[in-house]
């Protein structure tokens, strides 16, 4: 009677197991588009004008912070410059047609996704979510206390001194003290 008894909960587990089987297949392979594809909504990404990323969509998933970091330490301490995984490169690639940024609305590139992953964006604390409009000419970058003259831009090491000063120093009309304060 024991051996009667095991095969029968045997024969009842698998019959069971059968049908949770059946049902949690019929409950995934099932055509409700209300039906909810996980617990968390995927990410909204708005796509900015770029066709193809540099690297395969999967890899720039996973990898996107190293290449960055990578390249801002070839950048930064060994002076190399290079387009394929620079920063702003993804700004100009990435950037809504919309808002024009990365990081203007919940549906741009950078924050929709980082939203997503809970993870906090260091990068634009620093540089522009915005890509960079067309360079302006060399003088609208200097203070205007420093302007360059027509004399400065002859000699680029007078650009740190206001207009005639440097020029006084050197003639010694301008005294300097041992503090190295004018007299």
């Amino acid at each position: 009677m024991t051996s009667l008894t095991k095969l029968l909960t045997w024969k009842l587990g698998v019959v069971i197991g059968a049908l949770l089987m059946v049902s949690a297949v019929a409950i995934a392979s099932s055509d409700d588009d209300e039906a909810p594809s996980g617990r968390t909504p995927k990410p909204v990404i708005e796509h900015g004008k770029g066709d193809k990323c540099v690297e395969d969509e999967a890899y720039m998933r996973r990898n996107h912070m190293k290449l960055l970091m990578h390249q801002r330490d070839n950048t930064v301490h060994n002076g190399i410059r290079t387009t394929k995984y620079s920063l702003k490169q993804c700004i100009d690639c990435h950037a809504s047609q919309k808002t024009g940024s990365v990081i203007a609305s919940d549906e741009n590139f950078c924050v929709s996704c980082h939203t997503y992953a809970a993870v906090k964006i260091d990068c634009f604390e620093c540089h522009s979510g915005k890509p960079k409009a067309a360079a302006a000419p060399a003088a609208a970058y200097f203070h205007p206390i420093v302007a360059p003259s027509a004399k400065d831009n002859q000699a680029p090491a007078n650009h740190g001194l206001v207009f005639g000063t440097r020029p006084q120093m050197a003639a010694g009309s301008v005294g300097i003290t041992s503090a190295g304060a004018s007299k």
